[in-house]
């Protein structure tokens, strides 16, 4: 059985649509059965999700049986954070917050073993390795790791094409709940100047021949940006599947009304 080969990367690269959820809740028993579900990846978010590194390995191992790529979301675009996340087994990285190429080429670096970059080695104790168990880990794990940086804000935008122009950078996603907080239209990522900059964006990365990821729950909208070349697109939330069904479960046996959701983001 090949572990090594990066199956996620190679369909980015081939421009293969890939449909993901979100998944937020921080445990392994549902991150499993949002494994089976069928989406092709699944991101793993130790940003805004209460994940520590151990609740994101027992994800990893709890989703690895299942024909789906988990992606990892860092909490920062952080070298020794990024390293251990590789070291339990990611191979798939989502860093967020990136606003210049310089940003970009670092978060290249933090996964890629010297003499390409900065990636400590400690296969022999790493679950990447399988305890040394892949003979030939140390010398392809470069090679399979794929790095997707995210833009949130209009310096992030400014700086795309640099971005775009960092070698071992495999997409950019575009975020439309900061992008849209950071151009001064806080919850409301359809607003006509942010809607605009992400059609934009997503053009730009396009023609870059670079894949182009959105998360986006908006059925219609996340169809609208698969026909405009986005390669990767998350089209649900874990947390916000729960709580809408569990909502109109409950109201279908009550008179009084569900809960309003707030918020009109992308989740």
């Amino acid at each position: 059985m090949d572990l090594l080969t990066n199956t996620f990367k190679r369909a980015l690269a081939a421009k293969q649509p890939q449909i993901g959820l979100w998944v937020g809740l921080a445990n392994g028993y549902s991150a499993e059965i949002c494994a089976g579900a069928g989406f092709d990846w699944l991101l793993i978010d130790m940003e805004h999700a209460p994940n520590t590194l151990q609740s994101a390995l027992a994800q990893l191992q709890a989703v690895a049986p299942y024909p789906v790529s988990p992606v990892v979301r860092p909490a920062w675009n952080d070298a020794v954070q990024i390293k251990q996340i590789l070291d339990a087994g990611a191979q798939n990285l989502l860093v967020p917050m990136v606003q210049s190429a310089e940003e970009a080429a670092a978060a290249v670096a933090a996964v890629r073993y010297p003499p390409a970059g900065i990636r400590g080695v400690g296969s022999a104790i790493a679950r990447s390795s399988r305890w040394n168990r892949i003979p030939d880990y140390l010398i392809r794990a470069n090679q399979e790791m794929c790095v997707l940086v995210q833009i949130e804000t209009p310096q992030g935008l400014a700086a795309l094409d640099g971005i775009l122009e960092v070698e071992g950078v495999d997409g950019v996603f575009i975020g439309p709940a900061d992008l849209s907080a950071s151009m001064g239209h806080l919850g409301n990522p359809g607003h006509p100047e942010v809607a605009q900059a992400i059609e934009s964006a997503i053009a730009r990365i396009v023609r870059s021949g670079k894949a182009a990821g959105i998360l986006q729950a908006n059925k219609d909208l996340a169809r609208q940006y698969l026909q405009w070349g986005a390669t990767f697109v998350a089209v649900g939330v874990d947390a916000t599947l729960l709580a809408r069904a569990t909502e109109a479960l409950a109201q279908s046996f009550k008179e009084t009304e569900a809960p309003a959701a707030t918020g009109t983001g992308p989740y």
